[in-house]
């Protein structure tokens, strides 16, 4: 009985990441610019993978697997979102512009 439930939560796991990510990539195709593209890569795409460890991680039932699970996951919390934006700083610095739909740009100098 446990171990169906368990089957079923990793299961459900695994379709609420697969879903992120599905929009992660529809995300890259359809959004305008370099900006919004990126920042639903590193959104979407974070949640998705982090749903994919926790199904790993209940999947398993061992200590170890676990504690890498937590550990990648982790690792991914924290360095997507600060990359993403550190090459969207660079990007816009090397003149690559928002696109003409954004309404706000708050570096632009005027």
């Amino acid at each position: 009985m446990m171990q169906d439930i368990l089957a079923y939560l990793v299961g459900i796991f695994l379709i609420v990441g697969g879903i992120f990510s599905l929009g992660a990539a529809i995300g890259l195709l359809r959004l305008p610019d370099l900006y919004t593209r990126m920042h639903a890569a590193s959104k979407a795409g974070t949640l998705g993978a982090g749903f994919g460890f926790l199904a790993i991680a209940l999947a398993s039932l061992d200590g170890s697997v676990i504690l890498r699970a937590f550990a990648g996951f982790v690792f991914l919390l924290l360095t997507a979102p600060i990359s993403a934006h550190l090459l969207a700083r660079a990007a816009y610095f090397a003149g690559y512009k928002p696109s003409p739909v954004t309404k706000v740009d708050e570096m632009d100098p005027k």
